[in-house]
């Protein structure tokens, strides 16, 4: 199921540029997570080709610094995390903003089952959706909830997960809900020269014939 999901978002993420580009713009996203496991901090930059009015897609890197203690000893761990991938971004109304995020990060997490594999490259395919704004036309800011599909057994991202999934009868904590969120700022490049020539005729007095 996930492979197909991730094949269906592929195919529109492609099938999007062949629409014409109307304008560029750089992002970049912040993170800090935390919980009884550990934590992590990062940066993911982005670069974005605006394909309409409502649509962002492109190349996106990361860098993750992580701290945890490993799930089965008391040992503590911190390790760094790197790669890349790309990101589809729809807007609606510049209220909300919704979409997906797939990267391949080489990762030396430990916290993995003991009868896991160790992978040291995890992909994440992270749904997202949340509140975006721009402001002036200078800068547009999004908060958003993302949620990992993938959710491998060693993703960087484990150690942040602080929802946790509790036995009804006991009261256990049997995992984490792999859920986190983000702040991402993006800034124009090139301007949108549909809605530039859209904003300049808003602006332009009309002549009143008599």
């Amino acid at each position: 199921m996930k492979r197909i999901i991730l094949i269906y978002l592929i195919f529109v993420s492609c099938n999007s540029f062949s629409q014409k580009i109307e304008g560029t713009e750089i992002g970049f996203d912040g993170f800090f997570g935390a919980s009884t496991m550990g934590g992590a901090f990062g940066i993911g930059p982005k670069f974005g080709f605006v394909m309409n009015e409502n649509l962002i897609l492109g190349p996106s890197f990361r860098y993750q610094r992580n701290w945890t203690s490993n799930y089965y000893t008391p040992t503590k761990y911190h390790y760094n995390n790197y790669g890349g991938g790309f990101f589809l971004h729809a807007r609606y109304k510049n209220v909300i903003y919704g979409g997906f995020e797939m990267e391949v990060l080489k990762t030396a997490n430990t916290y993995v089952d003991t009868s896991a594999v160790f992978k040291r490259i995890v992909p994440t395919l992270f749904i997202c959706a949340g509140f975006s704004k721009e402001f002036s036309g200078i800068v547009r800011l999004n908060v958003g909830l993302y949620y990992d599909v993938i959710n491998s057994k060693n993703s960087p991202f484990r150690s942040a997960y602080a929802i946790p999934i509790k036995n009804a009868q006991s009261g256990a904590i049997q995992g984490y809900i792999p859920l986190i969120y983000r702040i991402s700022f993006f800034f124009p490049l090139t301007h949108n020269k549909k809605q530039s020539k859209s904003k300049k005729t808003e602006e332009e007095p009309v002549e009143e014939t008599w």
